[in-house]
């Protein structure tokens, strides 16, 4: 085992595990879900000791095959034991792993590969077939470790190793934790690129502490607790929160589709107290459940990321939970997370017939088009308004916010912000600015604060339309139409009108995804003013554009929007604004 040190010695993020080992050695670290037999789950599961003694051997196994410490490490390993033992011998040695998400395509990925510039690639078979086919990195990749059998590694020549060849090369050693500085570079996450190009935000390790400690003081996370992550990298956090993992049957590359037996099954085989699930899981869950005697009286909160949580789903999923239970919604980006924080119970209310706001719940006031509230800062989270732009800003100047209420760009400063990307100052000078001795990162993102100090989203700072003078921001716009009980999410984008294949006219769409296919079957088909259909939902959508002033708005229903790969939760507005940017005029 790696000799203990107390919290206060703490530099590289990976000394949790060796602590973690010390105080809970035979306590349950990593659960996987096996097979069925007789009806029942079979599960396979290692302990806190024995993970760190894994992750022990590989990392002094990788110091022999020459991934040491600023080595470049892409990993691309499902969802595992040993995707675990391996993150945390990879900080262990003080390599650097790039984590890329493999749902954006393989061009969009071969390119952020080619940008960091990897030394080494660990992954399964599938993920070196696609590099050796497509050339991911090859001019920088020398060295290679397979997750998969000697015959398979055969298969990419003689130079590929096999995971078990290097834990086995570790096991006659002894690993110590590489010595790291708090500021020295601890892994390069790239964003989605779901709402731009994909950049490499440069975590540190002061980044990844902060976000332990952040994470642990708001949401009251302690040692022992259980949890069921459905995003990855968020299971990354749970040994160094002392939190047994267990890994869902599910396919994390497309959450939307989970199967909520699944779900409900390991919550009920472990007794789960914490959940992270993106907007699309809860909501899958909370379906499958309808009309079935399910409640998930073990858990303790669920917390909820990668897109706003409609208040539908949040009422479905409430449901199922304890009455005590809290159902968190933190805000962020890739490049600084934590920013905020926001429970069910102040989107929804507290059910009591008042005239409070914090009794009556933000979601009236989203109804309304005042934007999406994210509750209020983490305490770790320097939270500034500014005037929108798009060109690079060098340094913050206090004379940049805007006043209380009115709509900015949200900026935030903090130790869990990233203070650049990986060799790309074009993209840093455009984020990031100098704050004193800090760096401020600008998040692309509109908002504003309201008088009780709480942070509103309104959108992407360049989803933002101009339309007759006035600047439209996309959640102000959506937010009564999402209110409909027959939209499952709308989204507001500027296209052109299109005569013999020429754009012309602009027009305003907002474009809308019904709660289920049956609604849009029936409202599909184009008729009436404006090629509108004459339908119900189109009718009523209508009326409520009127209200809001906003009588132009061309309407169009379609079977569904398309979401980002990583939570299959985000709008691509992008690729939306794209397929109206020429639509044939109707009549």
């Amino acid at each position: 085992m790696t000799p203990y040190r107390s919290a206060e010695t703490f530099a590289n993020v990976a000394e949790h595990l060796p602590r973690m080992a010390f105080e809970r050695p035979h306590a349950l670290a990593i659960v996987m879900p096996g097979k069925r037999g007789n009806g029942k789950r079979h599960y396979v599961s290692t302990t806190f000791a024995q993970l760190e003694e894994r992750s022990n051997a590989m990392a002094e196994g990788l110091r022999q095959i020459g991934i040491v410490r600023g080595t470049r490490t892409v990993l691309m390993v499902r969802p595992s034991l040993p995707f675990f033992a391996l993150t945390f011998a990879l900080f262990k040695v003080g390599a650097v792993p790039v984590m890329v998400d493999p749902g954006m395509g393989v061009k969009s990925l071969g390119a952020c590969l080619g940008r960091a510039r990897p030394d080494a690639f660990i992954g399964v078979p599938e993920a070196h077939a696609a590099r050796v086919v497509m050339g991911w990195a090859r001019a920088t990749v020398k060295t290679n470790v397979i997750v998969g059998s000697r015959a398979l590694a055969m298969m990419f020549g003689p130079r590929m190793h096999t995971l078990d060849s290097v834990e086995r090369r570790g096991q006659s050693g002894h690993s110590e934790i590489e010595r790291v500085k708090l500021d020295d570079t601890a892994a390069i996450l790239f964003t989605s690129g779901s709402t731009g190009i994909a950049k490499g935000a440069v975590y540190r390790h002061s980044n990844f502490l902060a976000q332990v400690e952040a994470i642990r003081s708001m949401y009251g996370i302690w040692p022992g607790e259980i949890d069921l992550p459905t995003f990855p990298l968020f299971a990354l956090f749970d040994p160094a929160l002392g939190m047994t993992t267990i890994v869902p049957d599910m396919d994390f590359s497309k959450p939307a589709t989970v199967d909520g037996a699944n779900i409900a099954e390991a919550i009920a085989d472990w007794g789960v107290t914490n959940m992270f699930g993106s907007p699309a899981v809860l909501d899958r869950v909370a379906r499958w459940s309808e009309g079935k005697s399910v409640r998930f009286a073990t858990l303790k909160r669920v917390i909820s990321a990668g897109a706003p949580v409609h208040p539908r789903i949040l009422e479905r999923f409430r449901a199922l939970l304890p009455e005590a239970a809290r159902i968190h919604t933190p805000y962020g980006a890739t490049e600084a997370l934590p920013i905020a924080s926001i429970d069910d119970e102040m989107i929804l209310g507290r059910g009591i017939d008042a005239a409070s706001p914090e009794q009556l719940g933000t979601r009236s006031a989203t109804d309304q088009g005042r934007g999406i509230c994210v509750g209020y800062p983490v305490a770790s989270a320097a939270v500034e308004i500014i005037g929108i732009s798009d060109d690079p800003i060098a340094s913050f100047d206090p004379e940049m916010r805007v006043s209380r209420g009115a709509v900015g760009e949200i900026t935030v400063a903090g130790p869990q912000v990233t203070t650049h990307y990986f060799e790309d100052e074009k993209s840093t000078r455009a984020h990031k600015m100098i704050d004193g001795s800090r760096v401020r990162h600008r998040v692309g993102d509109v908002g504003y604060f309201d008088a009780e100090g709480r942070l509103w989203f309104c959108g992407r700072k360049s989803h933002r339309v101009e339309w007759n003078g006035t600047t439209l921001f996309t959640e102000q716009v959506e937010g009564p139409f999402n209110a409909h009980p027959h939209v499952k999410r709308c989204a507001l984008v500027k296209g052109r009108w299109s005569a013999l294949g020429v754009p012309g006219e602009e027009v305003l769409f907002l474009l809308v995804e019904p709660i289920d296919e049956e609604i849009w079957r029936r409202e599909a088909t184009p008729v009436g003013r404006y090629g509108l259909p004459t339908s119900s939902l189109t009718h009523a959508l209508g009326r409520i554009a009127e209200r809001h002033r906003l009588p132009e708005l061309v309407i169009r229903i379609r079977r569904t929007l398309p979401v980002d790969p990583r939570h299959n939760a985000k709008i691509l507005r992008e690729v939306l604004a794209k397929e109206v940017a020429a639509v044939e005029k109707p009549g």
